[in-house]
């Protein structure tokens, strides 16, 4: 799928990734400042990924790790620093929650310490019950 406004574009095309640019937008976000490049690469083969793009250059990036019927997790949502303040994050989000592989989801979850209003607007809560929740963590990884 591909979404443009003006000179922008969306894309979930993996091949126009840009793995420098994803790096090194993940080298400066608080989940993933040590995440190592090998993990982003893997970590990108196994997600439905969007790509941001002013052009030809990668401007933002998110992606989805799901089974495309039931459950989809929203991870690495990032806006390069230079084009924030211009709707693009919101877009973004508009085209996943419109994309067509992940229509009819019964759970999407996402963890964010400081976007919360962003992802309210689509429809993003606190856990209902969050005694039904479990992790395994690892925060050396």
């Amino acid at each position: 799928m591909e979404y443009t406004r003006d000179q922008f574009t969306i894309s979930d095309d993996a091949s126009r990734l840009d793995v420098d640019a994803i790096c090194d937008f993940l080298s400066r976000a608080y989940w993933a400042d040590t995440r190592p490049r090998e993990v982003i690469e893997k970590s990108i083969q196994f997600s439905l990924n969007f790509g941001v793009y002013d052009g030809t250059r990668q401007v933002g990036f998110a992606r989805v790790v799901t089974d495309r019927a039931i459950f989809a997790y929203l991870c690495d949502v990032f806006i390069h620093e230079d084009y924030r303040g211009h709707s693009l994050g919101k877009w973004m989000m508009e085209c996943i929650m419109a994309h067509p592989d992940l229509q009819g989801m019964k759970r999407w979850c996402l963890l964010t310490r400081d976007a919360h209003g962003l992802y309210e607007q689509f429809g993003f809560t606190e856990l209902g019950d969050p005694s039904r929740w479990m992790e395994k963590f690892d925060p050396a990884k």
